[in-house]
């Protein structure tokens, strides 16, 4: 989703690589299928119809703080692998959440609230709430709204919808019955079960994987200078090796 750094050239080389490696899809954006288009920047008005409902339910709200800001905030952990816990600086009381959308006989609703672009806007998670679900791969989880992260963000200030809330219109969508992905984004499950029972949409069922880490225990990521798919098919690594290294 991010323009920036979506460029169709990176897109081919990521389906080139994937390719090299084994793996094979059905369904996809260099082979079309039923459910497209399958480019996320092609889909916006999917995303816009889901920001609007959730504006409606008065389940988000819009916020000034930058990621510094957070960064920043007094009691705003961060454990590694997961962005900050939101401080809740731009969040409205409870009794506010829904006035952006209560206009007068006099006064139309603040065209502010007709498009998302300007403010970050973040989901409310209801506070101390368990979302408990079942991981396929891990067993029961159990994590605590408000506590082990906080109101989260579903569209940027720069108009772009957030990974959050992307992904969940797209499985939706799609009819995405098990999503398979790294252990770091067990959290993000959690996010995202909300933003499904807010939309009153199907929840698919998750299965998380260990992650792939050096000899030192340490994640493999470009901030580490992991080397990518594309660079070990330089150094002449085979399939085989990718794959015996990664499982």
């Amino acid at each position: 989703m991010d323009p920036r750094r979506c460029r169709p050239e990176f897109v081919t080389a990521m389906i080139e690589d994937l390719r090299w490696l084994g793996i094979s899809w059905s369904e996809g954006p260099d082979c079309g299928g039923p459910v497209g288009p399958y480019v996320q920047s092609e889909r916006r008005e999917w995303y816009f119809d889901a920001w609007r409902k959730l504006l409606e339910l008065g389940a988000i709200y819009p916020c000034t703080c930058s990621r510094k800001d957070v960064m920043l905030a007094a009691g705003a952990p961060n454990d590694g692998d997961d962005e900050p816990v939101y401080p809740g600086t731009c969040r409205p009381r409870k009794e506010q959440a829904r006035l952006c959308l209560r206009g007068t006989a006099e006064a139309a609703v603040p065209t502010w609230v007709e498009q998302p672009a300007g403010v970050n806007w973040r989901f409310r998670v209801p506070d101390r709430e368990e979302i408990c679900f079942t991981d396929l791969h891990l067993g029961p989880q159990r994590i605590v709204a408000g506590r082990d992260f906080g109101d989260f963000i579903v569209w940027r200030r720069d108009d772009v919808p957030a990974y959050q809330l992307a992904v969940v219109v797209d499985d939706a969508a799609m009819g995405i019955t098990e999503v398979v992905r790294g252990a770091d984004l067990l959290k993000s499950t959690a996010r995202q079960i909300l933003l499904f029972r807010a939309l009153g949409l199907e929840t698919p069922e998750y299965y998380h994987c260990g992650l792939v880490r050096d000899e030192k225990g340490v994640r493999l990521a470009k901030r580490h200078d992991a080397l990518s798919i594309r660079k070990l098919r330089e150094l002449r690594w085979t399939p085989e090796k990718v794959r015996e290294h990664g499982g």
